[in-house]
């Protein structure tokens, strides 16, 4: 691994978790970038991020998780970039694991959180049937929807900021933004701590969020994937409900013409996101090309 690393590391009133978490981060990576953003923090995590070594960028109020990993992209030197808590549930010493997991080919590799190192029951629960669902939007079988430790490209990951929302959820966003635009993901096993310290996520009101920002994406990547169920759902109950009038009443009815329309307009509806979906990728394609033709002149200069 012979590219320049940045580990990034998004944090609000992490004062008393962050020491031993950049203790172990510097002794294994002591040529990387750290860089810790403080996300409005009320205590001391910039100063003891200081301490610990780390290039701090803060944030004047408080603007969300999401926004954190947004501005330590865009700060970051390296062209590797490493996301991880600064809670200390994640383990310094996995990123080495997927490192190595990157350099089979991968554009990005997200760790895993086993079942059995999820914080509650419910977590989990909840946790599994985001993954089931977003598996079904994305078309590609997704480990862990919302686990926020995970190695990416710079260049490809800095493509969609704009897509990534300031809140908790900018794991689900970039995992689908990757898979969407063809760029292969990996999964690496992981067991993750017990957090120290308050969690910042509400089950019950963030696990409704959750649960609404993967169908807006499963909206945004996958159209059809979204639409076309609903549009078939409707165009056979419309059915079933005409040979029911026809049977008991030998007529078709204005209910049976309204759910045929609504199915008809639920289709056109996803064909129609599904093109401006393809929008988004436009910029990304033109960029893949651009690099191959670079790296096809620079191969043909002479030594």
């Amino acid at each position: 691994m012979n590219e320049s690393l940045s580990i990034i590391l998004p944090a609000k009133n992490e004062e008393a978790n962050l020491p031993p978490v950049l203790a172990e981060l510097t002794a294994l990576y002591p040529t990387a970038e750290i860089l810790v953003v403080d996300d409005g923090s009320t205590d001391r995590t910039g100063e003891v991020s200081r301490e610990g070594g780390a290039r701090v960028v803060r944030h004047p109020y408080s603007m969300g998780n999401g926004a954190a990993v947004k501005t330590g992209a865009r700060h970051a030197k390296g062209n590797l970039l490493v996301f991880m808590d600064a809670d200390g549930q994640h383990a310094p010493a996995d990123i080495a694991r997927l490192l190595a997991k990157l350099d089979e080919g991968y554009e990005m590799v997200v760790g895993a959180r086993q079942s059995d190192t999820h914080a509650s029951l419910g977590r989990r629960l909840a946790n599994g049937l985001y993954n089931r669902l977003a598996s079904v939007m994305a078309g590609y079988r997704i480990e862990d929807l919302t686990s926020g430790f995970r190695v990416v490209r710079a260049r490809h990951f800095r493509k969609f900021l704009y897509l990534l929302p300031n809140g908790f959820s900018y794991p689900t966003t970039s995992t689908m933004a990757f898979f969407r635009s063809g760029f292969p993901v990996a999964y690496v096993p992981i067991r993750a701590g017990q957090r120290g310290g308050k969690s910042h996520i509400r089950l019950l009101r963030d696990g409704a969020r959750f649960f609404l920002i993967i169908l807006k994406i499963g909206a945004l990547f996958s159209p059809m994937r979204f639409f076309l169920p609903l549009s078939l759902t409707f165009f056979f109950t419309a059915l079933g409900y005409y040979g029911y009038t026809y049977l008991t009443m030998n007529r078709f009815t204005n209910m049976s013409a309204v759910l045929l329309i609504y199915s008809l307009s639920l289709f056109l509806i996803g064909l129609v996101s599904e093109q401006i979906s393809a929008l988004h990728y436009k910029g990304v394609e033109d960029d893949q090309r651009r690099t191959r033709r670079d790296e096809g002149q620079s191969s043909l200069k002479p030594p």
